[in-house]
């Protein structure tokens, strides 16, 4: 069958399907593969791995950098999440559009979420670890976002109380961040 990249509404974050390989011992899929993944819409060079662990009800987000933009592929390793990509380039016709979308340990799923989105997750498992590959390297002092409970947004993050960072809950709504620190095409 191979791996499946589907479109998600909003163009650039492809939510993927690997192919998944069970037998008596257990399981076996590849993860990532370059020449397939870039001839599918995902190509670019990822330089740095992350891995978090989270209890549920977390919501992490809604996070990106700008002068020093990240590409990311998400997985759930172990658990469940509700995987959000926001996009939020200025002069994108899709501007402030979202796509949510459950990535877990039990259908494999992943999503491409390219430079120039905010990304965020909550937890729908007890507990939940999550992968993620990033094109480019975290900046201390390059850290933005918007907040994850912005009504124009209107996201459903599937989690009764969410559990947040006090930073999260100071970031600002879409409609009210400086334009100068969103990014463009």
């Amino acid at each position: 069958m191979g791996t499946r990249f589907m479109e998600t509404g909003i163009e650039g974050v492809i939510l993927i399907e690997p192919d998944v390989f069970n037998d008596s011992r257990g399981f076996f899929l590849e993860t990532y593969q370059y020449e397939r993944y870039a001839e599918n819409g995902v190509s670019p060079v990822f330089v740095q791995d992350n891995h978090s662990r989270s209890e549920k009800g977390v919501v992490r987000g809604l996070h990106y950098q700008l002068g020093h933009p990240q590409a990311k592929l998400v997985y759930a390793v172990r658990g469940a999440i509700f995987d959000v990509a926001v996009d939020i380039r200025r002069d994108s016709k899709t501007f402030g559009r979202w796509t949510g979308h459950i990535l877990s340990e039990e259908n494999r799923r992943q999503l491409y979420i390219p430079e120039g989105f905010a990304h965020g997750f909550s937890v729908l498992s007890d507990t939940v670890d999550v992968t993620y590959k990033c094109s480019g390297y975290y900046t201390p002092g390059d850290e933005y976002g918007i907040l994850f409970s912005d009504p124009g947004l209107n996201i459903d993050w599937q989690v009764e109380t969410p559990i947040t960072s006090d930073k999260d809950k100071l970031y600002p709504l879409l409609n009210q961040a400086e334009p100068d620190l969103l990014p463009t095409l």
